[in-house]
């Protein structure tokens, strides 16, 4: 706790002031709401970083605070998402709004995982099982943010296994960024200004769109760039592995 202020709290907070933005774009017809839905959200993204900083610097990350600040963040959108169906009242907003919400928490849930990956295998880290919960929602949180853990294992195990794990992250994060550049589009901060430009263009249809479109494009392009440089480097780690004189014994 940072001068009496735990990083839940400050999750909650961030939620509150989520809540304000969603109930500023209610009236995104006018503009002076429409920017007061932009300083609440920026307000909510602060918190959002505020939380996990209090967190690591005063040791007090845990399991739930983990789960609770992704189903913040996730819950702040899909506030936002349902005010913005209810103004625009359409059959055709409604299901813009409920495909962006879903491909939205694919995209969000599949970019933390491979951001978390790549400043982890840049350290030569091998990666380490969440602390058990028994809270059924921090296991299905758990369960659906590492899903592309399970995919990148074979990368993983070949990090484990380098005679320098460092040398190898370090080969990795090298090669990695380029594709993590690209999905940062992925991040909430995109999005916070995308639904503010589509607000002030005086349609909200425009950020699904964005949400549909673009940014599904940049989480497939970005995943299969980060798996074919993870192969690529598989490969040529096994060619050289290859190419190493053999002992004596082996030869025989």
């Amino acid at each position: 706790m940072a001068h009496g202020i735990s990083a839940n709290a400050v999750s909650v907070l961030g939620l509150v002031l989520g809540a304000l933005a969603a109930a500023a774009y209610a009236n995104w017809t006018s503009w002076p709401f429409a920017f007061l839905g932009l300083v609440f959200s920026i307000g909510w993204l602060i918190a959002d970083g505020l939380d996990g900083m209090i967190a690591r610097a005063t040791g007090t990350a845990s399991a739930l605070g983990r789960a609770l600040d992704g189903m913040c963040d996730h819950g702040v959108f899909a506030l936002i998402y349902l005010v913005l169906a209810f103004s625009v009242g359409t059959a055709e907003g409604w299901a813009l709004a409920v495909g962006a919400g879903v491909l939205h928490a694919v995209q969000s849930n599949l970019y933390e995982s491979e951001r978390a990956r790549f400043h982890r295998r840049c350290k030569g880290l091998a990666p380490a099982a969440p602390a058990p919960s028994r809270n059924p929602l921090v296991q299905l949180y758990d369960r659906v943010a590492g899903s592309v853990d399970r995919i990148a294992f074979r990368f993983d195990a070949a990090l484990a296994a380098a005679t320098d794990p460092r040398a190898f992250g370090e080969a990795y994060g090298a090669r990695a960024l380029g594709p993590m550049r690209l999905m940062r589009l992925l991040t909430a901060n995109a999005r916070v200004l995308a639904i503010f430009a589509a607000c002030l263009a005086a349609d909200p249809r425009l950020f699904w769109w964005f949400e549909i479109v673009p940014l599904t494009a940049v989480l497939v392009i970005g995943l299969a760039w980060h798996r074919a440089i993870e192969s690529r480097l598989l490969r040529n780690a096994g060619a050289a592995t290859q190419q190493l004189p053999q002992s004596p014994i082996q030869r025989t």
